[in-house]
């Protein structure tokens, strides 16, 4: 069944919903959802989404969404729809282009306006180690010293890390809660929800119909579905890709390093007579280097390796993931 409503994940879809002149009032209530109430905008201007540096060998960057609200205050919004390298590296970089464009000709006193950078992420960052973080949708970053004292509050980075976003509809309490729902299920949306019957919202699903779209609109938005779908087939199967080389790697030779071979449930193996652990034979077990698929021959030499050392067929069979009667055959 087709979609009634666009997907807010595609480049066409996102500027549908927030980047024109007409999506002001629906870019205004979504930022005022994540600013502090005594920060609130009242009205935006769009800029120029294409910043070039100040010389012809300066990089340029490119906004998805670049505005600045009624006291001169910048706004860079961006939708990122897959992981990529050096992701915060990029948009620190993109901050520098609504700081230096203040500068002032002459005499100048270095007083800025306050600059917000707005990530809006399909994926998660996946390097946070303490709770909740990990968990988190908002992150929230200024610069603080090392007591954690904000040094300048005029610097503001807020990702928002969608799939951490689970909420029901029952479970919606906040402004912010909302958008993040409607940005979340919105291609999968036939009727509008109870909750959206505010103005904001009644706009914003308008803008999003499909049947509403001239043909040149719908072109474009099937273009830009197709590039979204192409890039997310490719992210996903990178990731599963990566997910079975380490589930794999934890088969083999993870199971040896977190099984420390001297316990197991108690039980003393004993020493592989000579054979460090972590070392068979010149065979590194603590690596594999990502090629694990189709190394059966390594397989094999690890389970001759440890039958000859009086290992019990169980644990060859847990640390090699092969079968009892291949081993039983070596």
């Amino acid at each position: 069944m087709k979609a009634k409503y666009i997907n807010p994940f595609t480049d066409f879809g996102f500027k549908k919903i927030f980047g024109e002149e007409a999506s002001k009032p629906l870019l205004i209530d979504f930022l005022n959802a994540l600013l502090p109430l005594d920060d609130l905008i009242v009205d935006l201007s769009f800029k120029n989404t294409e910043q070039l540096g100040q010389t012809d060998a300066d990089r340029k960057a490119i906004y998805d969404i670049y505005c600045e609200n009624q006291n001169g205050e910048k706004f860079i919004v961006e939708l990122q729809k897959a992981k990529q390298n050096y992701f915060r590296e990029r948009t620190i970089y993109y901050s520098t282009f609504p700081i230096r464009e203040q500068a002032e000709k002459g005499e100048w006193n270095y007083h800025l306006k306050a600059v917000y950078c707005v990530g809006i992420l399909d994926f998660t960052f996946d390097d946070y180690e303490s709770e909740p973080e990990k968990n988190e949708v908002l992150h929230t970053i200024k610069l603080k010293n090392q007591n954690g004292k904000t040094f300048y509050n005029k610097l503001t980075y807020i990702y928002l890390e969608m799939p951490n976003f689970k909420r029901l509809e029952n479970e919606l309490e906040t402004r912010l809660d909302k958008w993040l729902y409607f940005i979340k299920h919105l291609e999968d949306f036939e009727t509008i929800p109870t909750i959206f019957k505010d103005e904001v919202f009644t706009q914003a699903f308008e803008k999003a119909e499909l049947a509403k779209f001239g043909q040149t609109e719908r072109d474009n938005y099937e273009s830009s579905l197709k590039v979204f779908r192409d890039n997310k087939a490719v992210y996903d199967y990178a990731k599963q890709t990566a997910y079975d080389d380490g589930k794999m790697e934890g088969q083999l030779v993870g199971k040896i390093e977190g099984i420390q071979l001297g316990k197991l449930e108690g039980i003393q193996v004993g020493k592989l007579e000579g054979i460090q652990v972590g070392k068979l034979e010149g065979i590194q077990v603590g690596k594999i280097e990502g090629k694990i698929e189709g190394k059966i021959e390594g397989k094999i030499e690890v389970a001759k390796a440890l039958k000859n050392s009086g290992v019990s067929i169980d644990i060859i069979m847990l640390s090699t993931g092969m079968a009892s009667d291949e081993i039983e055959k070596l």
